[in-house]
């Protein structure tokens, strides 16, 4: 039965719609519906006939049975693409006689030789790709499992398999499957209920990118998935989820992105996989981030065990989203850029630093980390102490006072600035000196007095340098290889603040500005070789 078939014509896939007749022309023809509708040529309706129904207004054509490539089992595939087949063999000299002279001589029993190798060499794999190999079947019965009996790991991406049926299929005869990678082949899935089955009874990893699964047929088959870890569902046009109850129990990673999610609530229903340390919503059309069974300051009940968050490229405007996730009792790294709410503020290094002053336990953000060894002390130390005099004044119009009798801020103030109390709590509230109006950017206010010290060359009196802010360490050892004379390669640098209390910090990173070390004026620049 060819209809509803994965077929591949050229180098183009399509899915085949209708098989029969098309007058006036004689013979059999397929409807398809391509997956690139700029390959159809109309919507599968041909001289004021319906013959099948596409999703794009000109996604579907007509074309011969002998164009069509309906794919082969799988077994034929991994020979092919391990070049394990009997043709392959041939082509390259494995033959059955040899010529001494005039004789020709016959050698019974190498085909049985060589097929012998083979299935040494199939049941030595372990991780198998065909990807792109055109698999559109499982093949004989209980071949795969007689042949390759070793395998753990399959990438079955981008090939011509229209069923889960058939996944399963092949499945069925892998004892020991960890990782399955189904990506890119657009399948029909369960749409009730099946009984489950010992088949995936191992597997920890699946990737069904790009398969047109829906979460209810996810939540459908989850039930066969009982030790799974990692489930991948990007790009399938998921709107709306549903709770797992008593499925994917043991899910650690779930990954949703390029998924145009109705709305941030939809991440309520997959809150308490009681499991679940990273979730990636990269692109999902999250507007808003929200918690409501937790207050300002309070730690909600909803993933529990989430350590890892990316909500890049979503459409987050407001920073309250930002407050919310310090409400998530795990959360140690987060990706969030490209959102709109980063553009209201244009240093990146005072955006960077307020991203870390509202949630208390973030270890890494946007794949750099907070809490490196070497700057713990001032990176975020100065995150918070700058995040609290920023926002004083707003504090203190808010009703905030330095007297704690009277300090009473109002709820508007608190729900933006859920972390203010506890800031002032470690700093202290922010003294009048601190909240004057904040200076313009200008280079004058930008520069750094900073003392240049060689600790191990005492002949070398210090020197008082004033060095922009955004100037790269870089940089600073080319002004200092004109000083010295010592070529910037040889110059380790680190510098000493006396808020660090005799500790040093290495400037490690000759990409990096000065301000990205936070240093401040006063402070001492160590410089070694």
């Amino acid at each position: 039965e060819a209809l509803g078939r994965r077929v591949l014509c050229g180098t183009e896939y399509a899915t085949v719609r209708y098989v029969g007749s098309v007058p006036p022309t004689a013979g059999i023809w397929l409807g398809v519906e391509w997956d690139d509708p700029q390959r159809g040529k109309h919507d599968g309706t041909y001289e004021g006939t319906q013959y099948f129904k596409c999703q794009h207004p000109r996604g579907g054509s007509f074309i011969r049975p002998n164009k069509a490539n309906f794919g082969v089992d799988f077994l034929t595939a991994v020979k092919n693409r391990y070049g394990l087949n009997e043709e392959q063999d041939a082509q390259h000299g494995t033959e059955n006689t040899l010529v001494f002279g005039k004789k020709t001589v016959e050698f019974v029993g190498m085909d049985s030789i060589a097929e012998q190798q083979r299935q040494v060499q199939l049941n030595q794999l372990v991780d198998i790709s065909v990807h792109e190999c055109a698999v559109s079947h499982a093949g004989q019965k209980e071949e795969i499992s007689r042949t390759c009996a070793n395998i753990r790991h399959i990438n079955l991406s981008k090939n011509l398999i229209s069923s889960w049926e058939t996944v399963t299929a092949i499945a069925s005869e892998v004892q020991n499957l960890e990782t399955l990678n189904v990506s890119g082949n657009k399948m029909k899935f369960p749409s009730t209920s099946t009984s489950v089955s010992s088949v995936f009874s191992k597997l920890r990893v699946l990737a069904l990118n790009q398969t047109g699964i829906t979460w209810t047929e996810v939540l459908l088959c989850a039930p066969g998935w009982p030790r799974l870890e990692e489930l991948y569902l990007t790009s399938n046009n998921i709107m709306v989820l549903e709770r797992p109850d008593n499925i994917l129990q043991t899910l650690k990673l779930l990954d949703l992105s390029d998924n145009q999610l109705l709305d941030g609530n939809q991440l309520h229903l997959i809150a308490h996989l009681p499991r679940l340390e990273q979730l990636i919503l990269r692109n999902s059309g999250i507007a808003s981030i929200d918690f409501p069974d937790a207050g300002f300051g309070c730690k909600t009940k909803m993933f529990p065990s989430l350590k890892y968050l990316a909500i890049n490229d979503n459409k987050i405007s407001q920073w309250s989203s930002i407050n919310e996730l310090d409400k998530l009792p795990s959360l140690r790294s987060l990706q969030c850029h490209n959102n709109p709410f980063m553009d209201t503020e244009k240093n990146p290094e005072t955006l960077r630093q307020l991203i870390i002053a509202k949630i208390s336990q973030l270890e890494v953000l946007n794949k750099s980390e907070v809490r490196v060894i070497s700057t713990i002390c001032m990176s975020l130390g100065k995150a918070l102490n700058h995040y609290r005099k920023i926002f004083g004044n707003d504090w203190l119009a808010a009703g905030g006072n330095w007297n704690p009798e009277k300090n009473n801020p109002s709820e508007e103030f608190l729900a933006a600035h859920p972390r203010y109390p506890s800031l002032c709590l470690k700093y202290g509230a922010p003294e009048e000196g601190e909240l004057k109006a904040q200076q313009p950017l200008t280079l004058k206010n930008q520069l750094l007095t900073l003392t240049i010290k060689c600790p191990e060359k005492p002949e070398q009196k210090p020197v008082q340098k004033k060095l922009p802010e955004s100037m790269t360490i870089q940089r600073v050892k080319g002004l200092l290889y004109r000083l010295l004379k010592i070529p910037g390669s040889e110059l380790k640098l680190s510098y000493e603040s006396s808020k660090l209390e005799g500790k040093e910090v290495e400037l490690d990173n000759d990409l990096k500005p000065l301000q990205f070390y936070s240093i401040e004026n006063g402070d001492c620049v160590l410089v070694r070789w």
